[in-house]
């Protein structure tokens, strides 16, 4: 993949595929160090899935054979000199859920651009806009932040954040955000 926002969609429609309806997806970038983390209430992954997670030919859905985003997220990780971790419990646990974290040395000449993090976010709630998403990026110049849960709050539960409208806010509103960090 090209950009670092294209291994978020991607490494995050996992969790939406695991039937999350709460998803966190953290970036923070301290130091030489960039942290993705990912956190979900999904079905979780039994001992044996984790097993197999870092190999290519191994995937849980039915329309490919083959599942490459864990595996080319931590081949990235690793080439840049960070490490990729998954912990996940599966249901019917009542603390159900996995969570992800791939760190990367982000000066090194391996990692890839950051690419268009709004638009990952953007296109995240438009495709799964029942999901309560929450979406932090922590850089040393500050926080740029989002949670359905609490444009819902304002908004209610009869409109739908995959609204064009609402979409087209939520769009200007991180561009802002990351407009005021530069």
């Amino acid at each position: 993949m090209e950009d670092f926002s294209l291994y978020v969609l991607d490494i995050t429609m996992n969790s939406v595929r695991a039937g999350a309806d709460e998803i966190g997806v953290s970036i923070a970038e301290e130091g030489d160090t960039l942290t993705l983390t990912v956190e979900d209430n999904g079905c979780g992954m039994t001992a044996e899935q984790l097993s197999h997670l870092s190999d290519p030919f191994f995937t849980t859905r039915k329309t490919r054979g083959v599942g490459l985003g864990v595996p080319f997220l931590k081949m990235l990780a690793e080439q840049t000199g960070g490490s990729l971790t998954v912990v996940s419990t599966p249901a019917p646990d009542a603390d159900h859920g996995t969570m992800l974290t791939a760190t990367f040395g982000r000066h090194h000449i391996d990692f890839v651009p950051l690419g268009d993090l709004v638009g990952t976010v953007v296109t995240l709630v438009q495709g799964s806009p029942a999901v309560n998403f929450t979406y932090t990026h922590r850089t040393e110049r500050g926080t740029v932040s989002f949670s359905s849960a609490e444009v819902r709050a304002v908004l209610g539960e009869e409109i739908s954040l995959g609204e064009p409208e609402i979409l087209q806010w939520i769009e200007g509103d991180l561009r802002e955000q990351y407009t005021a960090l530069s």
